[in-house]
């Protein structure tokens, strides 16, 4: 654990790393908003992303704030914080699409997951990757005692098979912003069960970020969830050897539950 260097003052420009900008196509009625994780950024999720748009789909892949620039950056913000970008990106693709699907990775599937629960009908289906819905590491069982000490501990990015794949991400994990998440696994956990749309969880069968509480607390509010096991990537597997397999997998879900599956 190490002290934090200072964070950025209030009204200073952050630079945005390179390939951790936004995503956005404008395509048909269909739209999909894909989101990250934590302490990841777009460039996660953007191969993801470039498929669905390829496809013809409308896509939007928000920076969630803090991520993307600096730890330091992502210390003075939240999961509520996140929790608003998320649902402004998806306001503004309801708007201009018939039908909208929600795709995330890691804590974005658990942002998917709450959209989903708040948004209703709105939503048409998930499409989820190694979800993270509950503190299973000590990092988040330590952090909501530290939160209120702005300092970090050892990053938790870069958890790929894959020979020479990068995410990005941080190196170092701010206590402040992880302190935050709890609040958020309790709330998407408590409603999770109410979840009535379509869908499909990709999990790695090798994960070292998110643990099997995770998958336990998904399995016993949604005992019907469609499970596909990733047998060849770890956690960050949408830049993984199994991402063709999700990102056709995807494509098909889409497909397959919505109304204007001729137009995708």
């Amino acid at each position: 654990m190490s002290a934090a260097s200072p964070a950025p003052a209030v009204g200073t420009t952050v630079t945005v790393q390179p390939g951790a900008e936004p995503f956005s196509a404008d395509g048909g009625p269909v739209g999909v908003l894909v989101l990250h994780g934590f302490t990841g950024s777009p460039r996660t999720v953007r191969p993801w992303a470039e498929h669905l748009a390829a496809a013809g789909l409308t896509v939007r892949a928000p920076r969630l704030p803090g991520h993307g620039t600096t730890w330091q950056d992502l210390a003075t913000t939240g999961s509520r914080d996140w929790y608003a970008t998320a649902d402004q990106a998806f306001t503004e693709l309801s708007g201009r699409c018939e039908q909208v699907f929600i795709t995330g990775i890691s804590m974005g599937a658990c942002l998917a997951f709450r959209l989903a629960q708040t948004q209703g009908a709105k939503v048409s289906g998930l499409v989820v990757v190694n979800p993270s819905l509950a503190p299973d590491t000590r990092l988040f069982v330590l952090a909501p005692i530290l939160k209120h000490v702005n300092v970090s501990v050892k990053g938790i990015a870069g958890d790929i098979k894959k020979p020479g794949a990068s995410e990005g991400g941080y190196q170092r994990v701010p206590l402040k912003a992880a302190g935050t998440l709890p609040e958020l696994w309790k709330l998407t956990a408590r409603h999770l069960a109410g979840v009535t749309q379509p869908v499909r969880v990709y999990r790695s069968t090798v994960d070292h970020v998110v643990g099997p509480p995770s998958m336990q607390v998904l399995r016993a509010a949604l005992p019907a969830a469609e499970v596909v096991p990733l047998p060849d990537s770890y956690h960050v597997a949408t830049l993984d050897n199994d991402a063709p397999a999700i990102f056709d997998g995807t494509l098909a879900f889409i497909k397959e539950h919505t109304a204007a599956e001729k137009r995708v």
